[in-house]
């Protein structure tokens, strides 16, 4: 179909992306899109705030919110993370459950399919049919995938189930032509050339974050962030980047930091030279390790993070 002056009638909407912990929605995301828009580490529950990545296919523009992680939430952080996962469904044109297929199959009793039941029975209550995405297929034997898909549509009803590999590509582009086709008539909402809709000083904790978990694995404990504390552009269009890593005691800021500064120093250059590729100019990075035990309870952290700042007692596991 073409518009007025002959030019094909363009299309614009949003999928809101969900699952458990380490579905493997970043992974997707970033693979959707053809570049990164969402950090990835194998530490559970990396991403915290829903990001928009930008994708266009033929005439329709298609923007994935990378949502939060869906699970039984403990903290007040989770209970922002969880609301703000539930949020992103309200107004999506079309909803993707991903489930790690793999993790799912070989632990049908394991937290991640309690995580995707709770998920399923949340989304029932909307009454919008969700697209199931198996994903990670590539670690799972194929004869397991028909009965996996059977126990998962018997608790849900699916308009779509697509079985894929975020990591290999294999069957995404199927997905990505059924999310286009869900899109409704509209002009486009960003530029065709903009891949992400995150302010640069978050995208840049972010990042920073990214490097912190990959660096320290294990040793990194939950209660940990980043945040951007202040951005000075230079006269020379670098810009000066000065950020706080978030920690609640001394013992794990003294793993923050590492022996003579290592470990706080390899994270410092390891996210430089990320943050100048995406930025496409010099950075000046400087990190400093603070203490503050209770800075989950600083609403202010909250909405540079873009999370509404839940209220004491908030902690319904599905929706809030």
């Amino acid at each position: 179909m073409t518009g007025a002056d002959n030019r094909p009638e363009t299309r614009c909407g949003f999928v809101a992306v969900l699952g458990a912990p380490n579905a493997g929605k970043s992974t997707l995301v970033n693979a959707l899109v053809g570049q990164k828009v969402s950090i990835v580490t194998q530490k559970v529950q990396t991403t915290r705030v829903p990001v928009r990545g930008i994708a266009i296919s033929d005439n329709t523009q298609i923007i994935f919110v990378d949502t939060p992680g869906i699970f039984s939430p403990k903290r007040r952080l989770d209970r922002a993370m969880v609301n703000a996962a539930w949020k992103g469904t309200d107004t999506a044109d079309a909803i993707l459950v991903v489930v790690d297929a793999a993790d799912v199959s070989a632990k049908p009793q394991g937290h991640a399919a309690a995580d995707t039941n709770l998920i399923l029975d949340g989304l029932a209550e909307s009454g919008k049919p969700p697209i199931l995405v198996l994903n990670k297929v590539d670690a799972i034997r194929r004869d397991l995938l028909l009965p996996l898909t059977r126990e998962l549509s018997a608790r849900s009803r699916f308009s779509h189930v697509f079985m894929v590999s975020a990591a290999t590509g294999e069957g995404l582009a199927d997905l990505m032509n059924c999310c286009a086709n869900l899109m409704p008539r509209g002009p486009f909402l960003y530029p065709e050339d903009q891949a992400a809709d995150i302010p640069s000083r978050l995208l840049a904790a972010e990042i920073t974050r990214e490097k912190l978990c990959l660096r320290l694995h294990d040793e990194l404990p939950y209660a940990s962030s980043v945040v951007t504390e202040s951005w000075k552009e230079q006269k020379d269009g670098s810009v000066r980047i000065d950020q706080l890593i978030l920690v609640q005691r001394e013992s794990q800021k003294a793993i923050v930091v590492g022996k003579g500064g290592q470990a706080i120093k390899a994270i410092g250059q390891a996210a430089r030279i990320e943050l100048e590729t995406l930025f496409g100019r010099r950075v000046h990075l400087f990190l400093h390790a603070k203490v503050l035990e209770n800075w989950q309870d600083r609403p202010a952290y909250y909405r540079e993070w873009g999370l509404e700042f839940p209220a004491d007692g908030d902690s319904k596991p599905g929706r809030a």
